[in-house]
C-alpha cells in the first residue's frame, strides 16, 4: 500500500476539531495506527468483514471485503461475525473475529498489510462449546509492551466472564490460560491499552440496545492484574445513547489518545433501540495520576464543533 507521511504535528485538541461525528455506520470498531494512517475493523456486515483508513481522521476509505465467514472451512453452522481486532508481529498481520450466537468461536486469520486479503488460520482459537457461565467473542489481543508476550483477553455478554489466556509464538494457538479475577460490571467488549506504567482494562457494562450500554475501566501494574477498578467513563447522554464497545488508540502526529466507539443517535427513553448504530471518536484524556477523565461525546454538527485544521500529506 501507498506510504503517506504526516508532515504537520498537531498538538492534542479535542477530538471534535479532528473528526466528524458520526463517522459511519457500524458497531464494535477495533482502532490500529499503522504505517501513519489509522485503520478500524468494526463488526461485519452481512457476513463479510470490512476495514476503514485515514491519514487525518476526516476523509475515510472504505477497504474490503478483507475477510468473509464463508472462507472458514471448519465453520458447520450458521453464524454473524462480531466485533474483530487486528495485531501485527514480524509483517504479518493476525484478524482475529467472534462468531455468534452460542455456540460461539473466535478464530484468527493471516494476511500481508492491514486491509487484507486475509487468509483463515484453518481451526477456531477458542471455542466456548455452550458453556452457560462463558462467551467466546469479542477478543482483545495484546503485546506486553514490558515482556513481549501477546495475551488473549476475550468473553461476552452470556456469562458475562472474563478469560485470559498467552498466546503462543505464532499468535495461532493458546500456550496457558491465566487466571484473571471478572472486573466488576463487566459485560463484554474488553480492551487493553498501556500508558505510563500502567495497563488499563476497559469494557463494556449493560445491553448493547440499552442506554445502560456504557464503558468501565480498571487498572493494574500488569498485563494479568489484579485490577483495580475505577468506574465509568462513558455513559449515555441526553443526545447519545449506549455508548460501548470501544478502543483506544495513540496517535503519534497529534501526541494524544482517542476512543473509537459506537452509539445511538435520534433516540430517545432507554431502548431497546433499532436501527444502526454509529461509529464515533473522541479524545480521551487522563489526571496526572493516570486516571481517565469523564469522556465527552461530541456532536454531529460541524457548526457545533472547533475548527479543522488541514494535515499535510
Amino acid at each position: 500500500m501507498k506510504r503517506i507521511v504526516l508532515l504537520t504535528i498537531l498538538s492534542c485538541v479535542p477530538a471534535a476539531a479532528l473528526t466528524e461525528n458520526p463517522l459511519f455506520d457500524g458497531a464494535d470498531p477495533h482502532a490500529v495506527w499503522f504505517d501513519s494512517r489509522l485503520f478500524l475493523y468494526p463488526t461485519s456486515a452481512r457476513g463479510r468483514f470490512s476495514a476503514y483508513s485515514s491519514a487525518d481522521l476526516l476523509d475515510w476509505q472504505r477497504h474490503g471485503p478483507i475477510f468473509s465467514i464463508s472462507q472458514i472451512e471448519w465453520l458447520t453452522e450458521r453464524k454473524s461475525g462480531w466485533a474483530p481486532c487486528l495485531i501485527e508481529k514480524d509483517g504479518t498481520f493476525y484478524f482475529y473475529y467472534s462468531l455468534g450466537p452460542k455456540p460461539s468461536h473466535i478464530g484468527v486469520a493471516l494476511g500481508k498489510n492491514p486491509i487484507g486479503p486475509f487468509t483463515d488460520s484453518g481451526r477456531p482459537l477458542l471455542s466456548d462449546n455452550n458453556d452457560p457461565n462463558f462467551e467466546a467473542i469479542d477478543p482483545m489481543v495484546f503485546k506486553d509492551p514490558l515482556s513481549g508476550k501477546y495475551y488473549l483477553y476475550a468473553g461476552g455478554s452470556a456469562g458475562s466472564t472474563l478469560r485470559l489466556f498467552e498466546l503462543t509464538d505464532d499468535l495461532l494457538g493458546l500456550k496457558e490460560q491465566i487466571p484473571v479475577q471478572t472486573p466488576p460490571n463487566f459485560t463484554e467488549g474488553v480492551f487493553v491499552h498501556y500508558r505510563n506504567g500502567l495497563y488499563y482494562l476497559s469494557y463494556s457494562h449493560g445491553s448493547w440496545r440499552h442506554s445502560s450500554y456504557s464503558v468501565h475501566y480498571a487498572v493494574s501494574k500488569t498485563p494479568v492484574g489484579p485490577w483495580d477498578y475505577k468506574g465509568p467513563i462513558l455513559v449515555s447522554s441526553d443526545r447519545y445513547k449506549g455508548p460501548g464497545h470501544h478502543s483506544f488508540v495513540y496517535v503519534p502526529p497529534k501526541d494524544c489518545w482517542y476512543i473509537f466507539y459506537h452509539r445511538w443517535e435520534n433516540v430517545e427513553g432507554d431502548g431497546p433501540y433499532s436501527g444502526s448504530r454509529k461509529i464515533a471518536a473522541d479524545l480521551v484524556e487522563y489526571d496526572t495520576d493516570g486516571t481517565i477523565k469523564s469522556i465527552t461525546m461530541t456532536p454531529t454538527d460541524r457548526s457545533e464543533s472547533f475548527p479543522i485544521p488541514k494535515i499535510s500529506k
